[in-house]
């Protein structure tokens, strides 16, 4: 027998049967509402949810992997005499953006479930417009180090980014219907691989652009190079400027409206209005406050430790941890990988304009080929099975593959630096890692935190899972900055590898925690028992 927390033995108030009957009705006008979001068919709204989410992760990945081209170019404009930036400040302008998103989720995804999903959605991405513009006007004085003025923005940009992370995963996830809210979110997340495909293609555009006055400019070409990283950075603020008004005007959630704010009556209604396409708000909903469980501390505790639950949140968190630690550390190291191997790299006289225009080039070139290759191509298989094989099969197989996949490109790396066609084979491999990474925990990692908590814990625990991923990210980038240049340049690359291959297989046990989440509704996923969730408040006693 199911015992419900309102309920109380000492006194009869709630035994009443004209109360029983209101209260029957009220719990039931909430699983009807629930029910009618899973069933509902896929409609124009649900693609505009899909886009408005979609432009942020496509900036959100500009933004963080533009460095990865960025930092050479920054390298010929203020690295002095080595003409690149040294490993301190190389690793400083890439982990800024990922310690900022740590900051960002724990803070937005918090906020999120304490103020409102509608709140909080495009101040994130205000924050990301404002320092991305900020980079791009980035400069020199006395007492200004430029690149500390570069990191300081990007850290805040990184929180704008990291808030956008659990904004748009759980308010996906609370509007999709069930048979479809796997794609749906996957579809927001893919646009990751879009970001980065078009921050390497800017990144050609611009250099093109600029071709002539580079060659024409002494070594290192400081001027026309300064322009091409200020461009390259600077137009990432046009996507979030575009998303920003439909951010600011999607409705609240209902499922935040009747389980965080307690309004059934007004949660019903924009129920309809979204389904009906019609975004405006009944101002004329009765308030129907009611008694739920409610974010607290004390209950905070109580959910999470209970181990059915907080093993989802360890599994949820760790396996984002392992995921990033390898994701990261390749993401924003593609240029320095694929210069170890001598891929595409240019020949001749290192201090010529030539020189300048040809590396730039073919780093921009090879990070269009890795995702074109590999990353755009694993969030679309993904899209394709993440509701009918389960987002839990898909995890496991990543994590195990790319375990494989780290092991041969690590212990196997000086055969395959050794020949040309042996390179090609290296870099055929390193786009298979970066197609299991997104046809695996890559995506599932972004999916399913968005499922598994309750809707007053969602974005809070989803912000926990994730930040907890961008400390892998942090950590992986500290790492690859220490580790690649032990025994001489570029020569510890095979180690990190076999280091990546191991938290694969760590991933694998933690992907064991993880419910499969395919096809129940977000309440089941909860493990909270959905009948008699609410009920009216009782009136007070007439004296």
């Amino acid at each position: 027998m199911t015992t419900n927390p309102y309920q109380s033995s000492s006194h009869g108030s709630y035994h009443e049967p004209e109360k029983a009957q209101v209260t029957l009705t009220l719990d039931e006008r909430r699983r009807a509402a629930l029910e009618e979001i899973d069933n509902a068919p896929f409609s124009w709204f649900h693609v505009k949810v899909g886009l408005v989410a979609s432009v942020g992760f496509f900036t959100d990945a500009y933004d963080i992997f533009a460095i990865n081209i960025a930092a050479t170019m920054l390298g010929y404009v203020y690295g002095h005499t080595s003409n690149q930036l040294n490993t301190n400040q190389s690793l400083g302008v890439k982990v800024a953006t990922p310690v900022g998103n740590l900051v960002g989720q724990l803070l937005f995804g918090w906020l999120a479930d304490l103020v409102g999903r509608k709140r909080m959605y495009g101040v994130e991405l205000m924050v990301m417009i404002i320092a991305t513009f900020g980079q791009a006007l980035a400069g020199q004085a006395p007492a200004v180090n430029v690149l500390g003025v570069i990191i300081v923005w990007r850290f805040i940009m990184g929180v704008g980014i990291g808030g956008d992370y659990p904004m748009s995963a759980i308010i996906s996830s609370e509007f999709a219907a069930t048979r479809s809210r796997g794609r749906l979110m996957t579809a927001v997340f893919a646009a990751q691989g879009w970001g980065q495909f078009t921050a390497a293609l800017i990144g050609i555009i611009v250099v093109q652009a600029y071709k002539s006055e580079i060659l024409s400019s002494p070594f290192p070409c400081v001027v026309p190079v300064d322009y091409a990283w200020r461009l390259l950075i600077g137009l990432g603020c046009i996507p979030g400027v575009v998303a920003l008004y439909f951010r600011l005007t999607i409705p609240e959630t209902p499922r935040f409206t009747m389980d965080v704010e307690r309004n059934v009556a007004q949660a019903t209604a924009d129920i309809t209005n979204v389904l009906n396409e019609n975004n405006a708000t009944d101002i004329n909903a009765l308030a129907q406050t009611v008694a739920a469980p409610t974010a607290t501390r004390a209950d905070f505790a109580e959910y999470f430790s209970k181990w059915k639950n907080l093993k989802v949140l360890i599994g949820t968190s760790y396996s984002w941890f392992a995921l990033d630690i390898a994701f990261y550390g390749l993401g924003l190291n593609s240029a320095i990988i694929l210069t170890a191997i001598n891929f595409g790299s240019p020949t001749g006289n290192k201090t010529s304009a030539l020189y300048v225009y040809q590396n730039l080039y073919n780093i921009c070139v090879g990070n269009l080929i890795l995702s074109v290759a590999g990353l755009i191509p694993g969030y679309w298989v993904s899209f394709l099975f993440i509701d009918s094989w389960g987002r839990k099969p898909i995890q496991l197989m990543g994590f195990t593959v790319l375990t494989i996949l780290f092991i041969i490109m690590g212990f196997a790396y000086n055969a395959l630096d050794a020949t040309t066609s042996s390179k090609n084979a290296f870099v055929f491999l390193y786009c298979l890692t970066n197609f299991f990474q997104n046809f695996g925990p890559n995506t599932t990692t972004f999916v399913i935190p968005g499922e598994a908590f309750p809707t007053r814990y969602r974005s809070t625990g989803y912000g926990i899972s994730a930040a907890t991923g961008k400390l892998g990210a942090v950590i992986s980038q500290v790492g690859f900055a220490q580790l690649i240049n032990i025994g001489g340049p570029n020569k510890f690359v095979p180690h990190i590898m076999e280091i990546l291959a191991l938290f694969m297989l760590t991933g694998i046990f933690s992907t064991l925690l993880i419910p499969e989440t395919k096809q129940r509704s977000l309440e089941d996923i909860s493990n909270e028992d959905q009948e008699g969730y609410i009920r009216e408040v009782p009136k007070p006693a007439r004296s």
